[in-house]
């Protein structure tokens, strides 16, 4: 399902191309396309980097971005794989951990997020790992040093997921032995801080852990991402970025979030289900925090622990039910039919719209422009790009960092605005998407090649089209 239709739907997320170019990059020897700041750990776009040349082998003429998006489909399937495996050892029987699966597959939510390059997606997989080593049934020693090192995978492809350590804490303490539980701790902790401490040490060494004059570094990065990006309000605020973030979510799959989290909250009555109902609550009340930012893709971190606490609850209850114990498969039954009855129209709609739209010819359209159509020497024009068709250009024969120029890099990297003396004057080409004219007030030299563009070509209409803009310079 998440392949039917994933260059059509959803509409590129800048982000997307972001990681994809760092990924091409990575595979050139580098940690970005532009100055590594530090944004984010790079484990995550190597990790795209190791996927992403086969789709882009198999398919050369498909937009880089959908070549991404397919690079994406085992990531999404063995976090499907590991829902199951979790499940089981949270004590839940084989059609109950089946089910966890299909309620974490079959989300409208998983369908459309799965199969967008985001970081997070990355993180889930490997702290699903983590729970998994972390509640094996046999208590190896190594079993718990290798949760430690895949909470440590999770924290290096997307470090926000570093809130769950509290929960892998309290999983660990559940899946140990009582005579064994020191040693596991010891064991997963080493296994955490040695596999961690590669992000630091790498900084040290160059020199860009701590903040100072003429670079980046990792701290003052870090100091940047806690506490000053704009925060997206209260999700209880209407009109603010997290309440219409809150709402989108419970518009696309209101079944998993409501009936998981009221689950999740009846759940910590029932041990084995503590760890997930656990990770469920402190993600929710980090993404209900005042004040802080939210971003669009959080929800994938929520997701597995949301269909493991349902399917947990319906199986404890169903097991708790007075009567006669054959009873109890037609109880499950029946728990099945309701569960389809109430969301199953409502998740057909939705993954058939995601699976049916077409929303994004025009990408398609443009990065076939870029390849196609004449402009001189390519290696001496130069053209401003959103992030998403950067990776097109560049692959269209452009020069990659200074001939094509990503648009917030444009006043925003000292790289680059030394090789514009002349500012927007020397530029050739805009190609102009949604990302880019929603910037082009906050950037004054993308707001000038605006100001003098002229269309030389055109896809779709509306919001969503996308312009060709060569610049006019009279002098």
């Amino acid at each position: 399902m998440r392949a039917l239709g994933i260059g059509n739907y959803p509409f590129p997320n800048d982000d997307e191309g972001t990681y994809l170019a760092q990924a091409w990059a990575v595979q050139h020897g580098e940690l970005a396309h532009y100055t590594y700041w530090y944004d984010h750990p790079p484990l995550g776009w190597m990790q795209l980097a190791t996927m992403s040349w086969l789709p882009n082998w198999l398919l050369p003429d498909l937009p880089t971005f959908v070549q991404g998006r397919i690079a994406m489909l085992p990531v999404a399937a063995a976090a499907m794989v590991l829902v199951y495996v979790i499940g089981r050892r949270l004590g839940l029987a084989r059609p109950t951990a089946a089910a966890a699966m299909l309620l974490y597959a079959l989300s409208p939510l998983a369908v459309v997020l799965h199969r967008q390059i985001y970081l997070d997606n990355f993180a889930v997989l490997w702290v699903l790992v983590s729970f998994a080593f972390a509640l094996s049934p046999r208590r190896h020693l190594w079993h718990h040093v290798a949760a430690g090192m895949a909470f440590a995978m999770a924290v290096l492809s997307k470090e926000t997921i570093a809130v769950l350590l509290p929960v892998l804490l309290v999983t660990l303490w559940q899946g140990s032995h009582p005579s064994t539980r020191k040693f596991s701790f010891a064991g997963f902790g080493s296994g955490f801080v040695l596999t961690g401490l590669f992000y630091p040490l790498y900084a040290l060494l160059k020199g860009e852990l701590f903040p100072g004059a003429g670079h980046v570094s990792l701290l003052g990065t870090l100091k940047f991402q806690l506490g000053g990006r704009e925060g997206s309000g209260s999700a209880f605020e209407e009109g603010t970025d997290a309440h219409q973030l809150f709402t989108d979510w419970l518009d696309r799959d209101p079944y998993l979030l409501i009936g998981g989290a009221a689950a999740a909250v009846c759940a910590f009555a029932v041990r084995r289900l503590r760890p997930a109902a656990l990770a469920v609550l402190v993600l929710t009340l980090v993404a209900l925090r005042p004040g802080g930012y939210l971003p669009q893709m959080y929800i994938v971190q929520v997701l597995p622990f949301l269909a493991l606490t349902l399917a947990g609850l319906a199986q404890a209850v169903i097991a708790r039910l007075p009567g006669k114990p054959h009873l109890r498969p037609a109880a499950a039954l029946a728990a099945v039919a309701v569960a389809a009855v109430l969301a199953g129209p409502h998740w057909y709609e939705r993954d058939r719209a995601a699976t049916a739209a077409d929303d994004n010819g025009v990408y398609h359209d443009a990065a076939r422009w870029l390849r196609e159509t004449p402009v001189g020497d390519r290696d001496q024009v130069r053209v401003v790009t959103d992030g998403v068709l950067w990776l097109d250009a560049v692959d269209a024969g452009y020069r990659p960092g200074t001939g094509v120029i990503w648009h917030y890099k444009l006043d925003q990297d000292p790289a680059v605005t030394k090789t514009l003396p002349h500012g927007w004057k020397d530029i050739d080409y805009v190609v102009s998407t949604p990302a880019l004219r929603g910037e082009r007030e906050h950037l004054p030299t993308l707001r000038d090649l605006f100001a003098h563009g002229t269309p030389v070509a055109s896809f779709g209409e509306g919001g969503g089209r996308i312009d060709i803009l060569r610049i006019e310079n009279d002098e």
